[in-house]
């Protein structure tokens, strides 16, 4: 499997610390948000996204931006659950 641009975005803002841990993306504001975006495989992503919740942050969306089968504009967003 190859890798493919993906563009996540998180809850609030990252601080230097938490910039830190994801160096390996481009870290960049979306308004009140965060977004990450980088060239992942499937291992990476999950990788990222393993990172994203052992540090407690909220996922908002996660897109794959680099192929053109898949509407941009459409995003996947977490369901939450209420317990």
């Amino acid at each position: 499997m190859g890798t493919h641009r993906y563009r996540i975005i998180v809850s609030g803002t990252l601080g230097k610390t938490m910039r830190v841990v994801f160096e390996d993306l481009c870290v960049e504001p979306v308004g009140a948000n965060t977004g990450l975006t980088g060239e992942l495989d499937q291992g990476g992503l999950y990788g990222v996204l393993g990172r994203i919740q052992a540090f407690g942050l909220e996922l908002v969306a996660l897109s794959r931006l680099d192929d053109p089968s898949i509407d941009t504009g459409d995003t996947l967003r977490p369901e939450v659950s209420k317990r």
